[in-house]
């Protein structure tokens, strides 16, 4: 890229979140992301190179060995002339939604990420003239907490996501409560997963988007978005799954559309074999929580029937899923076991300031940082060592759970025969595919104690209003036999 000679109509928005914003060049298929910031919290050009090479750092170091390298794309740093990122910044202002705009984009530094861009290619170089259709899916923490330090029994039985959904709906933040369960995504069960990707389908918030030849084309950008319509997905997905236009159109159609999409979606879920080191840190069926949430709608459906919810039947270990999970159960204390952790190094700190480089909090994060992750021991000596430990296992775990996987899929050309690439199969056609990981910056340190307080009010919420609610109805079942008189006869 000719940083030099750039034009601000070649590029588009392309989507934000809460710390960056990322555009998309028109013809290429690369992206440049820039860091974003309250109106009010201006930071050094130095700090923001920093701050991005930090990312890529901790990418390439880090999260690709956990995951392996075909998954995960850590791009470059770039400067960009100032003039540039003020027109594109003004060009792209109209089509960001209302929820992002309490924050502005960097336009002082000049400094960006340059990416592939993964709704349009892949780790495969697939051909510019056949079409893309991406799948992003942000599936969010798989596991309920083993740890000890827990104090809530309700949290050793619902998972994170299940409780954080009443709290959501309850600030606004979405219309209603998602059917989804992390837990039944990851379980590794077919019919489990293929639930949970249909209640993504219904409800996406922020958790899925579709892309087709990098426009995004099915998504929710916040609570006004408009109620998800599955025959306009199935319009533009028809022509991936049934070419040959055999296919009526209706409901039936509708159905049959998506049940291939989420049926291709498990198989690549399911499949992989790029070797990562994530496997060194598996611990034990012993750290395992339960493996199925209460509060999922899959398992109450089947308990209501009478029936037990299919438990794991265990992911590949090549998969990505599988390698995301190990990287999420570095949090082996909980956010409750952790806290006082944070606070040992926190007045520690008070005391030495000067050592805040050394604990490589801010970075660098090298393979000096990544082996001290490999470090499993939940036996607390009181050293600072231990706690930093831990919180920087925790930081890694928090990234783990809120990343993204691209999908990305092309329909195979009649010669495909002598293709490389890997192949997953539909009913009507076949697809050439890659998988990738979004979202890989590491969490920062200064947001535990937001963490821990956000934990407290997600629980406590749970427990007083959708808890409360079950047990009266459970109390209101028995009510009637109360007032009933046991009269014994003689024999």
């Amino acid at each position: 890229m000719d940083e030099g000679k750039m034009d601000e109509n070649e590029w588009g928005y392309h989507g934000e979140g809460n710390k960056s914003l990322v555009v998309a060049h028109a013809q290429r298929c690369v992206v440049l992301r820039f860091l974003k910031f309250p109106p009010n919290r201006k930071k050094t050009s130095e700090e923001i190179f920093q701050h991005l090479q930090n990312i890529v750092d901790f990418g390439k170091n880090v999260m690709k060995e956990f995951l392996g390298e075909n998954y995960v794309h850590c791009g470059e740093v770039v400067q960009l002339p100032l003039d540039f990122v003020k027109q594109l910044c003004l060009k792209i202002q109209c089509e960001r939604p209302e929820s992002r705009c309490d924050k502005d984009l960097d336009t002082l530094s000049g400094y960006a990420l340059c990416l592939p861009n993964l709704a349009r290619l892949q780790t495969y170089h697939f051909a510019e003239h056949r079409p893309i259709l991406c799948v992003e899916i942000k599936p969010k923490c798989g596991f309920i907490p083993f740890s000890s330090d827990v104090t809530h029994e309700m949290k050793h039985k619902v998972c994170r996501y299940c409780m954080h959904q009443h709290l959501k709906v309850a600030t606004g933040k979405w219309k209603q409560i998602s059917k989804y369960c992390p837990l039944d995504l990851y379980s590794g069960n077919k019919q489990r997963m293929y639930f949970a990707l249909k209640s993504l389908l219904q409800e996406a918030q922020n958790n899925l988007k579709i892309f087709k030849n990098g426009e995004l084309i099915y998504g929710c950008k916040d609570a006004r978005s408009p109620v998800a319509d599955w025959s306009e997905l199935a319009h533009h997905l028809k022509p991936f799954f049934f070419p040959s236009n055999g296919l009526a159109s209706g409901p039936h159609c509708t159905r049959a559309v998506i049940r291939e999409l989420v049926r291709v979606i498990t198989r690549v879920l399911l499949s992989g074999s790029d070797k990562g080191r994530a496997g060194a840190l598996r611990s034990g069926p012993g750290l395992w929580g339960p493996p199925v949430c209460e509060a999922s709608p899959f398992s109450r459906s089947l308990r209501c029937q009478g029936k037990n919810t299919p438990e794991r039947s265990g992911l590949p270990k090549g998969c990505l899923l599988y390698k995301t999970l190990q990287v999420q159960m570095l949090d082996l204390l909980d956010i409750e076991g952790l806290y006082p952790l944070y606070r040992r190094v926190e007045r520690y700190l008070e005391e030495f300031p000067e050592e805040r480089k050394t604990l490589q909090i801010d970075g660098p994060y090298d393979e000096a940082f990544y082996q001290r992750l490999l470090d499993l021991s939940t036996e607390d000596d009181g050293t600072v060592a231990f706690a930093l430990t831990k919180v920087q296992q925790y930081r890694v775990a928090m990234t783990a759970k809120d990343c993204s996987i691209m999908i990305a899929l092309s329909p195979c050309l009649q010669d495909a025969s002598s293709d490389q690439r890997p192949i997953v199969p539909s009913s009507r056609s076949r697809f050439a595919f890659s998988v990738s990981v979004l979202d890989l910056d590491l969490k920062p340190y200064e947001s535990i104690p937001h963490q821990y307080k956000l934990d407290g009010k997600i629980v406590n919420y749970y427990l007083k209003t959708v808890h409360a609610k079950d047990a009266t109805v459970m109390s209101a079942r028995f009510k009637e036999s109360e007032d009933c008189t046991l009269v014994l006869h003689k024999v």
